[in-house]
């Protein structure tokens, strides 16, 4: 999975773009200014107050909070007590101990914890769900002229929520409990899109937060609806321009692990159907950004994975051509200065291609 949230339009290594990384764009009105600080609108009549969640979770910051596992760090899920010491954990989570985590005491039996999972869940679907009406400020006892404070929906923070948390799950192994997250994060994006229609910025959240979904599909070996979930997540990632770098590598690699599924399913030629399509999707993006590196990469990469899935077919030339295009093409990449950390990865794939290249002359 990712580690990029899709909510956070943070710039690749190489992007040149001005966004600030961090920054969330579900925002809808007003901008935000930290702190909770009150900012006057254009008429300054008004004020706007940032939203804030009453148990202290946050969507941009890391935050462990009374209904947290402390093993995964995420919103508990199927929350299970150990029995004596009744300290609670995600029943996946527990599950991989003898001991308990926080007080070393034996874990006799482990029981579920229906009443405390179900806080979590109201929790989580009301979760910045709450709604103010407009105040005057003086009935709040602040000095000042007669003013309406807008306490905004704290929801425009859910989704940003919601994908931290399955991202912590995901990286604990705690599967399920990522899918759930990411499950209630697709469905609210859906109902945006059922409101407002097909906009880029939604289409995009939702097609990554579905490759992710794809994602936890894979690691538990379902490739069936690993394949659904990442075909969808394309479907929706190829309505945007392609000249966004971040929409780009996730519309080509969610295309590559479609391919990966079917070569691995001895699939052949639908493989390299879904490879190309990919290497097709990186070679429009390097036409808009012909100076990233990373692009020319991804490139490579690509090539390799059709020259790949040609030799198994038995198309030997056409392997062999695009070995050698993807070793040009990585032969001539000059790396600028901050761009070190990408220097390891061009060198990995320059050694598999001329290992590739090593066997067919060694046969």
């Amino acid at each position: 999975m990712t580690p990029v949230c899709p909510f956070v339009k943070a710039s690749r290594p190489d992007d040149g773009s001005p966004r600030k990384p961090g920054e969330c764009p579900i925002k809808h009105g007003a901008e935000h200014e930290g702190g909770g600080k009150a900012k006057k609108e254009s008429g300054g009549e008004s004020a706007t107050v940032s939203p804030k969640c009453p148990f202290g979770y946050d969507s941009q910051t890391f935050k462990l909070g009374p209904l947290s596992c402390m093993i995964c760090q995420a919103l508990l899920f199927d929350c299970s007590k150990c029995v004596p010491c009744s300290h609670v954990y995600c029943k996946v989570c527990i599950s991989r101990f003898k001991d308990c985590p926080l007080c070393g005491a034996d874990v006799e039996k482990i029981e579920a914890d229906t009443d405390l999972q179900s806080v979590v869940d109201r929790f989580i679907d009301g979760h910045a769900r709450i709604k103010r009406s407009h105040v005057d400020m003086d009935k709040e006892g602040e000095a000042g002229e007669n003013k309406k404070v807008i306490y905004e929906d704290v929801s425009l923070e859910r989704g940003a929520f919601l994908v931290q948390q399955a991202m912590r799950a995901f990286r604990a192994q705690n599967v399920e409990s990522a899918k759930s997250r990411l499950s209630l994060c697709a469905e609210d994006i859906r109902g945006r899109i059922e409101t407002v229609g097909n906009t880029s910025e939604l289409c995009s959240q939702l097609g990554a937060v579905l490759g992710m979904l794809g994602d936890c599909c894979r690691a538990v070996g379902d490739a069936g609806s690993a394949v659904t979930y990442f075909e969808e997540s394309v479907e929706f990632l190829s309505k945007l321009a392609a000249a966004d770098l971040e929409i780009t590598h996730t519309h080509s690699v969610s295309l590559n692990k479609i391919g990966d599924l079917k070569y691995y399913d001895g699939d052949l030629e639908a493989a390299r159907s879904y490879y190309m399509r990919s290497l097709n999707v990186r070679r429009d993006a390097i036409k808009h950004h012909p100076s990233v590196s990373s692009q020319t990469l991804d490139v490579a990469v690509s090539l390799a994975k059709v020259a790949d899935a040609d030799r198994s077919i038995g198309n030997e030339d056409a392997a062999l051509d695009r070995f050698h295009e993807a070793i040009k093409l990585l032969e001539s990449l000059t790396l600028k200065p901050e761009e070190a950390g990408l220097e390891q990865r061009r060198l990995s794939v320059l050694e598999f291609l001329n290992n590739q290249l090593a066997e067919k002359q060694s046969d």
